[in-house]
């Protein structure tokens, strides 16, 4: 089951996307958060036949939400009403940054730090 994992960021998105077995994340890209970004998020599903979605879930460094955290809910039940595909919430605090020192200050940190996020999911599903 192929899978897409989101870095959801106030002015970049960061996307990445399992192999057909949903077991290894790469990063894919990143898209900017703009009017048209359901769209593009809507297409990549289509395309690559997601079958669901595993968004970081966005709190601060005491659990609780941050400023990016209501437009988080927000794409998740979007995605849920519209797309109509599973969307599971995975912790994220400092992928980001993990993500910076694996790849170094480039444009696709943020699509690292999706994968980041997404294998982290993965990691936990196989151990449930």
């Amino acid at each position: 089951m192929k899978r897409m994992g989101i870095d959801f960021g106030s002015k970049k998105i960061g996307i990445a996307i399992t192999d057909d077995a949903g077991v290894m994340a790469f990063p894919y890209g990143v898209i900017p958060n703009n009017a048209q970004f359901f769209a593009a998020i809507e297409k990549l599903v289509t395309e690559r036949s997601i079958a669901e979605i595993v968004v970081g879930h966005s709190l601060d460094n005491n659990g609780e939400p941050n400023k990016i955290h209501a437009a988080v809910e927000e794409f998740i039940t979007d995605v849920t009403l519209q797309i109509g595909i599973p969307v599971h919430l995975e912790p994220e605090q400092y992928s980001s940054q993990m993500a910076a020192r694996v790849t170094g200050k480039n444009a696709q940190i943020d699509a690292a730090a999706a994968a980041l996020i997404l294998e982290s999911f993965i990691t936990k599903e196989k151990t449930r």
